[in-house]
């Protein structure tokens, strides 16, 4: 590595400012072209760019949950098909035996040629609105196989030079409820790749194949010798934590997600040894995406200026036991898998801050909760949606979490309500934070979200997948937890609460309001400036009561020109089945104000 010479910096910089474009370009292609609203609006798919042996060469800027898995799938790839790789193939997977992790999402392959060469790889990899099964979107938590899931896709070709897999095709289109969506969001990946073949290719008529070639491995080797000059940085040892799912969405927990860091010769063990046991539920993961989520952690507490690719991973071993949570036997239901995958970035995090203090920031809202409304319109067409409600993040060294924004190991966004009432047979009755919610900090955790839908449909199945109800997102460096999550069915005086994931029916009428957990804050309250504390309140962040009971500082709203605040209430994210939530060590009563009023 030391050998490492850039001889033309500028060339170089272009080249890989170049390659990290062309895949943004994939990205931009496949939010222009999609159908559906869990790819298009909130943006849950990935772009890549391989080299001809499935390294990583280039991502473009979307899901760092999905980091680890193109790689993973690609290698799968060359492997089936080695002699089978045509100009005009198109590869497609979802199996998670294959390199896939769950089955809604479906990776695409295009390999790019030049002169009957084999040298790159385009992918894409989307979530897809249904994939079949026995459940609108195929998302369930309480499946207990993967045949229930949907249909699973073992590497095939999708188009064989050029020409469209005829049987493969109506195969998929009748093995999901929404064919005109599902086929469309193919075709948008299968455009990004396109996109990616042609810029690859214009690059290829710059600078030559192999000069381009010989610049690759060295951005690849660029990107290794920074994460190792970065991890050299770290006293070397071991750091531990463990952090829990409530329960595996058949009532049996909690869940431990166990990770021991292990630094040495710039280089790093993450081994996730002592983690649960695989469950009876979908909530299991895959290597793939543990894998993911370790590169995104290591590349939050490095530094953003490290290229994302297969360099990268080079000083980095991810140990996963077989038959654990992230590492199950066949047949294991898969489709919730992205809850662990964000237990998992807590798990990380918690350890960083061990490793490299001050570069962590406290749990957030326990990752996007997945919801989906499934069912048939009176006309007989269905409907799905499928999307991620958002909460936020945890506190920050010298920064609050950021409030109604994607978790940090994904990368999307909230469906917008005027798109939802549009299409689908549903009305947002609500949508905006909940005051008193973010973990107490020196900086403050992130504020719940609520999100209140009210079905319009004739009947239809409801799925929810969230969590940190029983296990409350945590704070660092003094910082106290973020409050509970909440789902509520018709909420009134004969409401009834429900459990952290569940499947269930629901008809016209139906009302269900799902509040996020509020994040961790970050060090001590009684530290946070007073004017913070004030404009929280103006902003009705913060009710006057709690910022004197949490912060200690009185605040006078009359004074401060605010008049009436009218701030709402929590709409029931304290009440739940584990009864009133409890952030200790809160003193039981209010302390008394510190000196001066805010």
């Amino acid at each position: 590595m030391d050998n490492v010479r850039i001889d033309d910096p500028i060339t170089f910089e272009v080249v890989k400012n170049a390659l990290s474009s062309l895949t943004d370009e994939m990205a931009i292609t496949v939010m222009r072209t999609a159908h559906s609203e869990i790819v298009r609006d909130a943006m849950d798919f990935s772009t890549a760019l391989c080299d001809a042996e499935g390294h990583l060469v280039a991502q473009g800027l979307t899901l760092p949950l999905h980091l680890g898995a193109i790689p993973d799938a690609a290698g799968k790839l060359v492997e089936k098909f080695d002699g089978d790789i045509h100009p005009g193939d198109v590869f497609v997977v979802n199996d998670p035996e294959e390199g896939g992790m769950h089955l809604p999402d479906i990776f695409l392959f295009k390999p790019i040629f030049l002169g009957g060469r084999l040298i790159a790889y385009a992918a894409c990899v989307a979530h897809h609105t249904d994939i079949g099964g026995r459940v609108p979107g195929g998302n369930a938590v309480d499946s207990r196989e993967i045949f229930e899931e949907g249909l699973q896709i073992p590497i095939l070709k999708l188009y064989d030079r050029g020409e469209p897999n005829r049987s493969l095709i109506e195969i998929i289109a009748k093995n999901v409820r929404v064919p005109q969506i599902v086929l469309g969001d193919l075709g948008a990946q299968r455009a990004a790749c396109h996109t990616c073949e042609q810029g690859y290719l214009k690059l290829i008529d710059r600078y030559g194949v192999e000069r381009l070639e010989q610049l690759i491995e060295m951005i690849l080797d660029y990107s290794e010798r920074l994460l190792r000059a970065r991890l050299t940085e770290v006293p070397e040892g071991t750091y531990a934590f463990e952090d829990h799912i409530d329960d595996d969405g058949f009532g049996s927990g909690p869940i431990s997600i166990r990770v021991a860091l292990t630094f040495s010769n710039g280089g790093v063990i993450a081994d996730f040894s002592g983690t649960s046991r695989q469950v009876g539920s979908a909530l299991n993961s895959t290597v793939s995406v543990t894998k993911s989520i370790v590169y995104m952690a290591l590349m939050c507490v490095t530094g953003g200026e490290i290229p994302s690719n297969d360099g990268f991973y080079r000083p980095v071993s991810v140990l996963v036991p077989r038959g654990t949570i992230l590492n199950p036997f066949p047949p294991a239901a898969r489709a919730a898998r992205g809850l662990t995958a964000f237990r998992v970035a807590d798990c990380l995090f918690g350890a960083l801050h061990q490793a490299l203090p001050g570069r962590s920031l406290a749990a957030g809202d326990g990752g996007a909760t997945l919801l989906a409304i499934g069912g048939v319109r009176s006309d007989g067409r269905p409907h799905i949606l499928v999307e991620g409600i958002c909460g936020g993040w945890g506190g920050r060294p010298g920064k609050d979490g950021v409030d109604g924004t994607s978790p940090v190991a994904s990368n999307i966004t909230n469906v917008p309500v005027e798109y939802i009432e549009l299409h689908q047979p549903l009305k947002v009755e609500e949508f905006g934070f909940v005051t008193d919610t973010g973990g107490p900090g020196r900086w403050r955790g992130s504020l719940s979200v609520v999100r209140q839908l009210r079905f319009l449909g004739d009947r239809g199945v409801l799925q929810v997948r969230s969590d940190r109800r029983r296990f409350l997102p945590y704070g660092l460096e003094g910082g106290k937890p973020g409050s509970p999550s909440s789902n509520i069915l018709n909420p009134g005086p004969l409401e009834e609460v429900l459990p952290t994931t569940f499947t269930r029916s629901i008809s016209y009428g139906d009302v269900i309001r799902h509040i996020t957990a509020g994040g961790g804050g970050y060090g001590d309250p009684r530290q946070r400036a007073y004017e913070l504390v004030a404009q929280d309140v103006i902003d009705e962040k913060l009710s006057p009561d709690y910022a004197l009971r949490e912060y200690g500082v009185q605040v006078d709203v009359e004074e401060l020109g605010a008049g009436t605040l009218g701030l709402p209430s929590h709409g029931g994210a304290p009440r739940d089945e584990f009864g009133p939530y409890d952030r200790s060590p809160s003193p039981p009563n209010p302390p008394a104000p510190r000196d001066g009023v805010a």
